[in-house]
């Protein structure tokens, strides 16, 4: 006989089943179903969520997602509280990406999941930051960091176990100097993810170049004529007219698909990209406070490998079987800007003894 708690299981399993129905009834024929997403390991589905909501769920109760409201995004403890932080730039383009999402019909909460979660291993102090540990351990890169944050970090080393559209969005993120769309490694294998890897790039030039007028490292009247001619003469617009292009020209029901722009606005936007390369991030990169940031995070890396016991001492996931350079990084790469500074004044900065 069924009882009362059997009848409100029955009741919840069907809203997840509910879900991924409208899912086939709305979703473009590319886009990603949640139906049926693997994961690292087996486990039963959520009798309320989709695979994909509950990847978003366990990536925003995360502690790494915590901490990116103290990493630096560009500008390393700038005066002021209206300067984006890694925290802040994962919302604006998390935002960004289901704007395009939903206008194409592609799965939102998988383009959600992939933007809360793609810049979880970003170094403190920002791209100097990573700069400073890729010497110290070559090979590193922040969207590789991020990956094994969930897959091998987070939960005191049994990671998130999240379906495996949402990792490989994660992973391939990333994009070289060059242009917004181009690849540092392979393209995403879904269409969401593209939507937020070309979304992080549109979120960037946009709100980085807002910070540096705040900062007043440079002006209206110095960005380049064909940017403000094509793309608009206001953060607002920019954004307006980057997404609308998107969406426009992007093709999401004949195999392949594409998320792309058109050529004019793709070479509007890498010239807003150079130019803040240029007039922004090189001349930040030369301050002697960055050269003090990247002292900071080399002089862990060192401290911790030399001795990874150390590590015990502080509130910190790690897998055991890494070796000690690994389990360094992975301490260091987690830290916020404060968090790193403060460490690095109790390790290495002399204190009076009373």
């Amino acid at each position: 006989m069924a009882t009362e708690h059997d009848s409100v299981a029955v009741t919840f399993a069907s809203v997840r089943e509910r879900l991924e129905a409208r899912e086939e009834l709305w979703l473009a024929p590319l886009a990603t179903r949640s139906r049926g997403a693997r994961r690292l390991r087996d486990e039963a589905p959520s009798p309320v969520r989709t695979a994909f909501q509950r990847d978003r769920d366990r990536i925003i109760h995360s502690k790494s997602f915590r901490r990116l409201k103290h990493k630096t995004q560009v500008f390393l403890a700038p005066p002021g509280d209206h300067y984006r932080t890694r925290l802040t730039h994962t919302l604006e383009v998390t935002q960004i990406a289901r704007t395009i999402g939903r206008a194409l019909n592609l799965n939102e909460d998988l383009v959600e999941a992939i933007g809360v979660g793609h810049d979880l291993g970003h170094t403190p102090f920002g791209h100097a930051g990573e700069r400073a540990l890729a010497e110290v351990f070559p090979g590193f890169r922040h969207n590789e960091q991020s990956l094994r944050i969930v897959d091998r970090l987070e939960k005191e080393g049994a990671g998130l176990n999240l379906s495996e559209p949402v990792r490989d969005g994660i992973l391939h993120h990333s994009k070289p100097r060059g242009g917004i769309t181009e690849n540092v490694s392979a393209m995403p294998a879904t269409l969401e993810g593209q939507v937020l890897k070309i979304a992080d790039g549109v979120a960037y030039i946009n709100h980085d170049l807002d910070d540096a007028m705040r900062a007043g490292i440079v002006r209206t009247e110095d960005v380049p004529p064909a940017v403000i001619e094509v793309l608009g003469d206001s953060h607002a617009e920019r954004i307006d007219t980057l997404v609308r292009d998107i969406v426009d020209r992007s093709n999401v029901a004949d195999a392949p698909g594409s998320i792309v722009m058109s050529t004019s606005i793709q070479t509007a936007a890498d010239l807003l990209r150079s130019f803040l390369f240029e007039r922004v991030y090189g001349p930040i990169n030369e301050r002697e406070e960055t050269r003090r940031a990247q002292h900071v995070v080399v002089a862990l890396f060192h401290y911790f490998a030399e001795d990874t016991g150390r590590i015990h001492t502080f509130d910190a996931d790690r897998p055991e079987e890494a070796t000690p350079e690994r389990l360094a990084v992975d301490f260091v790469a987690s830290m916020s800007d404060r968090y790193a500074v403060e460490v690095y004044e109790r390790i290495f900065v002399p204190r009076t003894i009373a």
